[in-house]
């Protein structure tokens, strides 16, 4: 279930660390001109700009109803994790790129390596660290389900963005390490280009991954389907209740799902009694689903109408003769 003060604690976290490591590595990329490094600390400053969003939707998200939005603002998120997805593509990748095959292109000595060894090396453990937390994080909340499946299927996206960030840059870090390191063994500076490189790829690679992921939900997704399993298991245990003919259920938001149920009630009930048995099933589902914020149940012999119907095709026309 969605915890509001986890929800900002691993971003708070994410941004203290970046913006120690952003105002170091373009310390280190103008003293050494590592053009690996100054990528570096371009996707670091790209990173700081992101948790800022990721902090800015998951507060917008807990914005309240009201009469322009009646079922909340929780979609907030997903918009503000998808434009830190675009971000991290532009902002971080793509210039990265640009200025791997610059440098490639047009190398330049790179100096006082020792200094930027030295930063990204203290870089990569900050990034591990703050990783490390996301990890456990991820861990707490997945439960039985594996780790990468977790990662496609959790509906907490800004956790997903800030780990896929921190293991981008961990990624990223051990390139730029190896590159600065290859380019002081050989004297090639191309070998600092080809990291700084690699670190844009890996970070359009991110970017893609979290950018198809949030859009599902941004769309509308439906809800964990352990949420339909407990919908079938409250209406079976519900006396005036004979069976569920249909459910929908749809992500509003980091822990706030929609559910609409046709439920099919037992024979001879009054209009009072079907009345009572909805609200007593709604009152026990949401009991045992606290994340249930909205459910709208309506009794039916059947579930012709929940699903779309499909355009009919036009009659065909005849000329006249």
């Amino acid at each position: 279930m969605f915890d509001s003060d986890h929800s900002t604690k691993h971003i708070i976290q994410s941004l203290v660390v970046n913006v120690v490591l952003a105002v170091a590595k373009l310390g280190a990329a103008l003293f050494t001109g590592s053009g690996a490094m100054m990528a570096e600390a371009i996707h670091t400053f790209a990173d700081c700009g992101n948790q800022i969003l990721l902090l800015r939707g998951v507060k917008e998200g807990r914005r309240p109803p009201d009469a322009s939005h009646p079922l909340g603002y929780g979609r907030t998120v997903y918009f503000w994790s998808f434009m830190v997805a675009l971000l991290l593509f532009t902002g971080g990748g793509v210039f990265s790129i640009y200025e791997g095959i610059h440098h490639f292109q047009h190398p330049s000595a790179v100096e006082n390596v020792g200094v930027a060894i030295g930063i990204l090396g203290f870089s990569f453990v900050l990034e591990g660290w703050a990783t490390f937390g996301n990890i456990k994080e991820l861990n707490a909340r997945r439960g039985s389900t594996g780790f990468f499946r977790f990662l496609q299927t959790t509906k907490d996206s800004d956790l997903v963005v800030i780990f896929g960030e921190n293991a981008a840059a961990v990624l990223g870090l051990l390139f730029a390490l190896i590159a600065v390191g290859l380019a002081m063994a050989t004297g090639d500076a191309r070998f600092d280009a080809l990291g700084s490189l690699a670190v844009g790829i890996i970070l359009v690679g991110v970017a893609i991954f979290l950018a198809t992921e949030v859009k599902s939900l941004l769309v509308g997704e439906a809800a964990d389907p352990i949420i339909n399993q407990h919908v079938e298991e409250t209406a079976r245990l519900h006396p005036r209740i004979e069976k569920v003919l249909a459910c929908i259920t749809m992500q509003q938001g980091p822990g706030e799902v929609i559910v609409a149920v046709k439920l099919k009630m037992v024979e001879g009930l009054s209009g009072a009694e079907m009345v009572q048995a909805i609200n007593e099933f709604e009152v026990e589902l949401q009991t045992r689903r606290p994340e249930i914020k909205w459910s709208f149940v309506e009794p039916d012999d059947s579930d012709d109408d929940i699903h779309p119907k499909k355009p009919s095709a036009p009659s065909p026309t005849h000329a006249s003769a």
